[in-house]
């Protein structure tokens, strides 16, 4: 089969596809779910019910029967602003390994796989869990079901960009491993706890990096441990398939305290969140530094006059705009404390991952949160409980990008769907002004910026990102989140594919115009080999 893919002013032939009876049905959900793209048929490839919707986005499919191999034809034209300087991948989905170490939606994932290769997507993004590798004890690996993934990826001709994740996931749920729990049963002091007396149990507090409490060893140590295991598993694709590693820095991998882990209800305005310095170790540390800085009284605990989680600015004395605590000389004490345990807990990982991969090809990264709830406040609460100094008479992100920067490492910044145009009023917020300034800070610091999405499909989301995308500041690759049946639905596939044209694309081609009329073939018969090989450029 020879597939001609026309969009815009581009076309590509595919090389000879031979299909079987397969099964490539886009599945996540059940097999009932409505929301897939691809059909199981005998001896045939479906898309169902996508002619108008590939219509509008410009795309043609035509498929015909060949015996040759491979061909590439293109003619397309190439800008400032094109596809091949914008690395973009696609996040697999979360649970893509089980916590039996199994493939879940292998069939579905392979032919994903091959719908974003041709595309001309580059590659994809895998988690690969703490809690699903080193389950079961310390030091006992099993790499297998990331190992197949990795084959997948290298069958289908993509890249992979690897984010090892020491944290839990709430949805779906992946906790910690066993071991580390059942000493967190005894010892609970190694989580983050807040003002109230909860721990959050999704990630180990910061404070314990360097303290041997997980049976004899550090953190850092386990964490070192692990990295090191997983360069020599997949050794055979570091540098030629796995281009790129993520060291999971804290909550959701992202360099920040668990300040905002109570969820909000959908009605209400995000609220400022807690700070998390009341665990044993944390409360240690801030009595210390108090003690070292000549106020011992200081060091008792965490600003007692901030407001809780879902209240806002000025529900208390410490962050409002005039005459807050937070511009005090104790609320600066505090404060810089509080960041300053936060950079240094990602020196310690961003460090450890440059010394493990720092002989390989490939690039290490670590992911900032984006929290512009209040940016618009003087105090910039949101950032301040989740440990970035940053206020409107201060820079909280310099440190940060000289951390990065210190290391070698390459930051990913999330959020850049997001537009000031469709956040609540009241919440005085701005993603597009705190993007901007962390990537000033980024670019003053020469540290390369990768980008993330936060929600899938959003009204004006594609726009934003190919903002972000092709500005003066060219990122260094963006992941789109992530593979899923809402990524395949055809509510929107189409239009991820109208993005992804639109990159390498910007000007509508003559030839274009065609396509409106035109009816993508529904189905194609070929020979008997179960073999499926798709290529594109």
């Amino acid at each position: 089969m020879e597939v001609s893919v026309i969009g815009s002013s581009s076309q590509a032939k595919i090389c000879k596809t031979e299909l079987a009876y397969r099964d490539l049905r886009f599945c996540f959900g059940k097999n009932n779910d409505k929301s897939k793209i691809l059909s199981r048929k005998p001896n045939s490839v479906c898309f169902e019910s996508q002619t108008a919707r590939f219509r509008k986005a410009r795309l043609r499919f035509t498929l015909e029967a060949v015996h040759s191999e491979a061909v590439l034809e293109s003619k397309s034209s190439t800008g400032s602003n094109s596809l091949d300087k914008v690395r973009l991948f696609v996040g697999l989905p979360l649970d893509t390994v089980s916590d039996c170490n199994t493939v879940n939606h292998a069939r579905a994932i392979a032919a994903g796989l091959k719908a974003l290769k041709l595309l001309g997507v580059e590659g994809v993004e895998l988690p690969v869990w703490w809690g699903v590798v080193e389950n079961e004890a310390m030091g006992k690996y099993g790499w297998s079901g990331y190992l197949a993934v990795a084959e997948m990826v290298q069958k289908a001709d993509l890249k992979l960009h690897v984010s090892l994740c020491f944290h839990a996931s709430r949805q779906p749920k992946i906790p910690l491993p066993k071991w580390v729990m059942q000493i967190g049963e005894s010892q609970s002091s190694i989580f983050f706890r807040d003002r109230s007396g909860q721990h959050y149990r999704e990630s180990l507090s910061l404070a314990v990096d360097d303290l041997a409490v997980l049976n004899g060893k550090t953190p850092i140590q386990v964490y070192h441990d692990f990295c090191a295991s997983f360069k020599s598993a997949f050794s055979p694709f570091i540098g030629s398939t796995i281009m790129g590693i993520s060291m999971g820095l804290g909550p959701d991998g992202e360099l920040r305290y668990p300040s905002h882990h109570k969820p909000a209800k959908s009605d209400k305005i995000t609220g400022i969140g807690e700070f998390q310095c009341y665990d044993l170790n944390m409360l240690n540390l801030l009595k210390q530094h108090a003690e070292a800085n000549g106020n011992p009284l200081w060091g008792l605990g965490g600003p007692h006059d901030a407001p809780t989680y879902h209240q806002s600015p000025n529900s208390n004395n410490f962050f409002r705009d005039h005459g807050g605590s937070w511009e005090s000389p104790y609320g600066d004490f505090f404060l810089s404390w509080y960041s300053n345990e936060l950079i240094s807990h990602g020196n310690r990982l961003l460090s450890l991952a440059s010394s493990i991969f720092g002989d390989t090809a490939v690039n290490v990264y670590g992911k900032v949160p984006l929290m512009y709830s209040w940016y618009k406040t003087r105090a910039h609460p949101c950032e301040l409980t989740a440990g970035f100094y940053n206020t409107a008479s201060r820079d909280g992100y310099e440190a940060v990008a000289q951390m990065f920067a210190r290391n070698s490492c390459k930051i990913i910044l999330p959020g850049m769907d997001l537009s000031d145009a469709h956040q609540p009023h009241e919440s005085l917020s701005s993603p597009e002004l705190l993007l901007a300034q962390i990537r000033t800070a980024c670019g003053k610091h020469k540290v390369q910026v990768s980008g993330q999405n936060l929600a899938s499909g959003a009204p004006g989301s594609f726009q934003q990102i190919k903002k972000n995308m092709l500005g003066e500041n060219v990122l260094d690759l963006f992941t789109y989140q992530r593979m899923g049946a809402h990524f395949f639905s055809p509510e929107h596939f189409p239009s991820f594919t109208e993005f992804v044209r639109s990159l390498s694309q910007p000007e509508l081609h003559s030839d274009d115009l065609l396509a409106e009329e035109e009816e993508a073939t529904e189905s194609v018969h070929t020979s008997s080999d179960a073999n499926i090989q798709m290529q594109a450029a």
